[in-house]
């Protein structure tokens, strides 16, 4: 079962009321979704948006009881804007982004997103569309991949990496995720600690298929001017990279003092009960921007 990371946060931040409108731009399991549904009682509206075709599917069932109060779509939190505006909402009370991904991703052995089962190299968000990881590797080149390691993965050994992943392509022995890990384990020795050895190098993976990085750009660009004046557009992070361009974003539109107010200077983590109980929401940090006027 799914448990969102930084729930009660999510709320103080968001300040749901009734009769409010809110974005939830990463729909996923509907953790957060029906928070705000049930702080917003009892007429709040949300609308709630995700790549993955079978977080659109389930929604309905996991927010039975909310009828007539909340709308999903098929998209990423990057369109937000022609998506809302194609529902004939032009601002919203408050918009909430959550960057990791769903225990119904990981969990699921069929999506690549997890060493853990031997599954083909999938790992898309939208497994209606685009290509898959492993049609990626069969065209990219040793330079490509080395900047997706280093870059995505901060890899220290990103070139060793890159050519042992494309021998092992052009072998013929990189078809699954478990071949992958195995590549990645042989070429960088024993476990680190609790770390996989092959962890950063999917995690560069994924963010490079599903363009993560500049689809988070654009949410950072496009979705505050979305949110009305007193609302607060919250978004939560799972690593260094995301939480930098949250930063430097929210930064930069605090040199508009009239217009937007930084609450959280420093990033707000997850407690050590929440830890203890939900070990995914370990490296979570949140950080929120209110819109003055």
């Amino acid at each position: 079962m799914h448990t969102p990371a930084m729930l009660q946060e999510m709320l103080q931040a968001v300040r749901p009321r009734r009769g409010g409108v809110y974005l939830d731009g990463t729909l996923g399991a509907c953790g957060y979704s029906k928070g705000i549904l049930e702080e917003s009682s009892p007429d709040g509206f949300v609308v709630g948006i995700d790549l993955d075709p079978e977080a659109i599917r389930r929604a309905p069932e996991r927010l039975e009881g909310y009828q007539g109060r909340f709308r999903v779509v098929h998209g990423g939190f990057h369109q937000a804007k022609h998506i809302l505006e194609s529902l004939g909402i032009s601002a919203v009370d408050a918009a909430v982004v959550d960057l990791g991904l769903s225990s119904d991703q990981l969990d699921d052995s069929r999506r690549g997103f997890s060493f853990r089962f031997d599954a083909p190299l999938d790992m898309r968000f939208d497994t209606s569309s685009e290509e898959t990881l492993r049609e990626l590797l069969d065209h990219i080149s040793v330079k490509q991949l080395e900047g997706i390691l280093s870059t995505y993965g901060e890899e220290r050994y990103f070139r060793k990496l890159a050519r042992g992943i494309l021998l092992a392509r052009d072998q013929g022995k990189l078809d699954t995720t478990q071949d992958l890990a195995s590549v990645v384990s042989r070429l960088m020795g024993r476990r680190r600690g609790k770390i996989h050895p092959a962890t950063r190098t999917f995690q560069a993976l994924r963010i490079a298929l599903n363009r993560e990085m500049e689809n988070l750009s654009t949410a950072l660009s496009e979705v505050p001017d979305l949110i009305k004046p007193g609302g607060r557009f919250c978004v939560v992070s799972y690593h260094s990279l995301e939480d930098r361009q949250v930063k430097l974003s929210f930064r930069e539109r605090k040199k508009d003092a009239g217009r937007w107010k930084v609450i959280t200077p420093k990033p707000i983590g997850p407690g050590r009960e929440e830890v203890r109980a939900n070990p995914r929401a370990r490296s979570a940090k949140m950080r929120v921007l209110e819109v003055v006027s």
